[in-house]
């Protein structure tokens, strides 16, 4: 990880004085660097001694950032990592056009890796994370998502990259195409017990350890799945609240809506299916050799699920 932040800061060298110093206020952030250690343990696992990983770990990272860019505009957060953030500093045009620098200085990265196989995975990727985003726009404020269309969001949102991570480690090592698929579909699992304990902290975390505020999701009218649990499986009137939140909105109905989310089960539900999804991942790459490397793959699988921050 030391020499993926090497590679981190050396990319992110540019003339213009503003992308150095927005760049470096997220990057400088730090934040949990699950992906690109995703990528360096995958890569491990499937036997590369090489050091492309470091790039690839780092173009990861770049991806995921200008993701984190553009999403606190489009949410108009004010609060990340513990920290202002950076449209809050900087304003939301040098957000964005920082994002899109970050987008492009990824795709430069792969160009030079010269891997058409990396470049794929990584194009499709990107491309399916932007479906995502502009899927949960879509659904804000709608009371009636389903389960299935809450988490087709999450999949692309979120768990689509933790997907091409794990997959890019095994294809730089020219793993098998069973070991490809494993690793594949343990970052997909990984990336969504990531996102559902990401849901379950929005309304049980502690703002210190988050380092984002707490309701946010209400504010924006995200129908997440503890809400959707509070109003399926909640009674009618803790359903009628929720519905009323979401419709509007309304993050003043917060404590209420927090109320009526731990009367009705929907946290421990909601993590009792991220650690569903957790152990699946473990599940799928059981057909790997055994390593140390393994092993901190199904360390990481826990850790995205038993965490408070």
């Amino acid at each position: 990880m030391q020499a993926v932040d090497q590679v981190i800061r050396a990319r992110l060298s540019s003339n213009v004085v503003l992308i150095r110093q927005v760049a470096e206020y997220i990057i400088s952030a730090g934040g949990k660097r699950m992906r690109p250690a995703l990528v360096l343990l995958a890569a491990r696992a499937s036997g590369y001694t090489g050091t492309v990983h470091h790039e690839l770990a780092a173009v990861v990272e770049f991806i995921h950032t200008a993701t984190l860019l553009h999403d606190d505009v489009v949410d108009e957060s004010s609060l990340r990592r513990g920290r202002d953030t950076a449209n809050a500093v900087f304003g939301n045009a040098a957000s964005v056009l920082v994002g899109d620098f970050l987008y492009s200085r990824s795709f430069q990265m792969m160009v030079d890796i010269g891997d058409a196989q990396v470049m794929k995975v990584l194009a499709d990727a990107t491309n399916i994370v932007a479906e995502g985003e502009v899927l949960q726009l879509m659904n804000c404020g709608n009371a009636d998502l389903s389960v299935s269309d809450y988490l087709q969001v999450i999949h692309y949102k979120t768990a689509k990259l933790f997907e091409a991570a794990a997959r890019l480690g095994a294809i730089i090592s020219g793993a098998e195409l069973r070991f490809e698929n494993a690793l594949a579909a343990y970052g997909m699992h990984v990336g969504t017990a990531f996102q559902l304990i990401d849901d379950v902290l929005d309304y049980s975390g502690d703002e210190t350890e988050t380092g984002k505020h707490l309701g946010d999701d209400l504010a924006e009218g995200k129908a997440t799945l503890p809400l959707i649990h509070v109003m399926q499986q909640g009674t009618s009137t803790q359903a009628a609240l929720v519905r009323s939140a979401i419709e509007n909105s309304d993050k003043a109905q917060f404590e209420k809506v927090l109320d009526a989310v731990r009367a009705s089960g929907a946290l421990d539900a909601t993590k009792n299916q991220g650690m569903l999804e957790a152990n699946a991942a473990k599940t799928a790459i059981a057909v790997l050799p055994d390593s140390i490397f393994k092993q901190t793959l199904i360390q990481f699988a826990d850790f995205a699920v038993h965490r408070d921050f």
